[in-house]
């Protein structure tokens, strides 16, 4: 699914150039459970942003899906992005203005689906996180395991093929962070490749690899 060559990321400081990714090669499977860990300024978000297409600004080769996307134009990644990528980050990214339903249903807004069968997959996805009952209530009113369980939800609606988690349970308590790797883990056993940056050993464990960054190297696969 996912092939890096040679992918550097650098920015300029003091005259010169300062590297955030240094040479990373990888592949990673379509099925796969990843985990990327490493110390604090390892490049590990900044990896992730990359493989998100949220950042095109590095050199070396990104294909997924057997797209070249540095030689796709903005718009045909963004495209590609949309149809493919879910995202969980760990301060939620919920808009605050939209309730609970509104939110679940943005990431349907950008595929040309009829609104019947976005309402359906609305109602579905409610149903099945066990949050019907806040489906009018904004952000603000929900508890922040719940927030992050409206993210989680938010991110797989349109099914997406990668599901990309960065801190995913770094707010929550330890109790709401088990139940969201437990989801993370059944949404994985259903055939959704996830990639999570964690600092956390236990949340390492739901997965089947870790790869390690130090110094913006891939220090361990």
């Amino acid at each position: 699914m996912i092939q890096l060559r040679n992918v550097e990321k650098t920015y300029p400081q003091g005259g010169g150039l300062t590297y955030v990714l240094r040479r990373i090669d990888l592949d990673i499977a379509a099925g796969e459970f990843t985990s990327i860990m490493g110390p604090s300024g390892a490049g590990k978000s900044t990896l992730l942003h990359i493989l998100g297409m949220q950042d095109s600004a590095f050199t070396g080769e990104y294909v997924f899906r057997d797209q070249p996307t540095s030689r796709l134009s903005r718009k045909d990644r963004l495209d590609l992005q949309k149809r493919n990528i879910g995202f969980v980050f760990q301060s939620y990214h919920l808009l605050d203005e939209l309730t609970v339903a509104e939110n679940l249903d943005l990431p349907l807004s950008y595929r040309d689906l009829p609104k019947g069968e976005r309402q359906a997959m609305v109602a579905d996805t409610l149903d099945r996180f066990q949050i019907v009952g806040k489906k009018d209530l904004y952000p603000r009113q929900l508890s922040g395991g719940q927030q992050q369980l409206v993210a989680v939800a938010r991110a797989i609606i349109a099914k997406p093929v990668l599901l990309l988690a960065d801190e995913p349970t770094g707010n929550l308590h330890s109790d709401q962070g088990r139940e969201i790797m437990e989801l993370f883990q059944r949404l994985n056993s259903e055939g959704t490749t996830i990639i999570q940056v964690t600092h956390s050993e236990t949340n390492a464990g739901y997965g089947r690899r870790v790869i390690t960054l130090r110094d913006g190297w891939m220090a361990k696969d």
